[in-house]
């Protein structure tokens, strides 16, 4: 089953470019579950006004959404007038759907995990400095490093250990997902306005089909290419 999480970003776009993200997300989610794909959102920014998103990440779960996500990842234009602005003379508003690269989660093994028993350093008198009952724990493969001396038994406090290394692990996985997603935010502040993946128009934002040309560009790369083996 793949997993993927998706960004659509305003960039850097005014309140109409927020209001189309808000649009755009209900055909997006429409489509998802034409196509049986269960989704979750992750993530919304609101946008200044009512109605609008600066931005929204979802996580995506379904075999071959590679397939899927062609038709919708890069720009989106949407050709209209702005109800915000009433005597603004721009028509043309761009928004973005990107796939964001995140972290995989590291599966906890006991293979990755590293333990040193310690003295515990607690109530216990001289027993306590006698006895090396404390356990550390440290995962090999982030450094993430757990300290245990709830329990007299080293057994308990190995066990003890695990299990509150687990629960870091997730809060690690967590906080490299934000990152990840901080940074496909900052790569995309600035979209690229040619070939929008998706047009659409109007009030009512139908979308608007669109012939992709690929002539010309073939005939200009074959006129590149002869003049590099002249």
């Amino acid at each position: 089953m793949d997993t993927k999480i998706i960004q659509i970003t305003s960039g850097r776009g005014p309140v109409e470019c927020c209001w189309v993200v808000a649009q755009v997300l209900m055909f997006f989610i429409e489509d998802l579950k034409k196509n049986n794909i269960s989704y979750q959102i992750l993530h919304r920014e609101k946008g200044t006004e009512n109605g609008t998103l600066q931005s929204v990440t979802i996580q995506l779960t379904e075999n071959g959404l590679a397939k899927f996500l062609t038709a919708w990842l890069g720009t989106v234009q949407w050709i209209g007038k702005s109800s915000f602005r009433k005597f603004h003379k721009r028509k043309n508003w761009f928004i973005g759907i990107y796939e964001i690269d995140t972290v995989q989660q590291s599966n906890l093994k006991d293979t990755d995990i590293t333990f040193q028993a310690i003295r515990s350093s607690g109530p216990g008198g001289q027993h306590a400095n006698k006895v090396s009952s404390a356990v550390r724990a440290t995962h090999t493969k982030t450094g993430i490093q757990v300290l245990v001396a709830d329990s007299r038994s080293q057994h308990q406090n190995k066990k003890t250990a695990i299990k509150r290394l687990q629960e870091k692990m997730v809060d690690y996985h967590n906080q490299q997902l934000k990152i990840a997603v901080q940074h496909q935010w900052e790569n995309t502040l600035n979209l690229q306005r040619g070939n929008p993946i998706r047009v659409f128009e109007g009030s009512d934002f139908k979308p608007k089909k669109t012939t992709r040309k690929y002539k010309q560009k073939r005939n200009q790369l074959k006129t590149d290419l002869r003049k590099q083996l002249k």
